[in-house]
């Protein structure tokens, strides 16, 4: 038909030979549903902790730095601390007792994935870190409380109940002092002496 230069899709991205970008999970993509209920957000948010302290949990073992070992097992029990108090504010947002199936009870489709802050998968964020040296894990982790951090933010501008918005400023305000503290150990550990 007279072209010169011709190529073939076949296979489409999947049969793609060239380089292929690689790296970190991307962090960002939580989903919210607009229509969201503020009960609904706070379990919401209490499975992203949750996945978060198992990965800190994980890359906790596989760091063979002392010090970032250690402040990985520290956000460990601050990701406790946290899930305990988005489940207060729960109970006090729907004026239940207890709820021993929190939080599944609490969302209109349970995921059987484990999600981190940032939206990203627990699976992929392992999987990744398997053989990743503290600094990579380090900066990964930044990128996960910069996330939480804007979650709850957004989350306290969503809060009718002063007391929700205070608790939610409050969990704002400890992400920013994790953010500080892996920035820190971050740059000792990527600054040339």
């Amino acid at each position: 038909m007279g072209f010169k230069q011709v190529y073939s899709m076949e296979g489409g991205i999947h049969a793609w030979k060239g380089m292929v970008a690689s790296g970190a999970p991307e962090a960002g993509i939580p989903y919210f549903p607009p229509e969201s209920t503020p009960a609904e957000l706070t379990a919401l948010a209490w499975v992203l902790e949750n996945g978060t302290g198992k990965f800190y949990r994980e890359v906790a073992s596989l760091v063979k730095e002392q010090e970032a070992k250690k402040l990985f097992q520290e956000l460990v029990g601050a990701e406790e601390r946290h899930k305990e108090t988005l489940y207060k504010i729960y109970l006090d947002l729907t004026g239940m007792p207890a709820d021993a199936n929190f939080p599944g009870s609490a969302l209109s489709s349970p995921s059987e994935t484990d999600f981190m802050e940032g939206g990203v998968e627990l699976k992929k964020a392992l999987d990744w870190a398997k053989g990743k040296n503290a600094e990579a894990i380090l900066e990964f982790a930044l990128s996960l409380e910069i996330n939480s951090y804007d979650l709850y933010l957004k989350m306290e501008q969503r809060m009718t109940d002063q007391r929700s918005k205070q608790m939610f400023v409050t969990l704002a305000e400890e992400e920013k002092g994790h953010l500080h503290r892996l920035q820190e150990l971050f740059l000792r550990m990527t600054t040339p002496s």
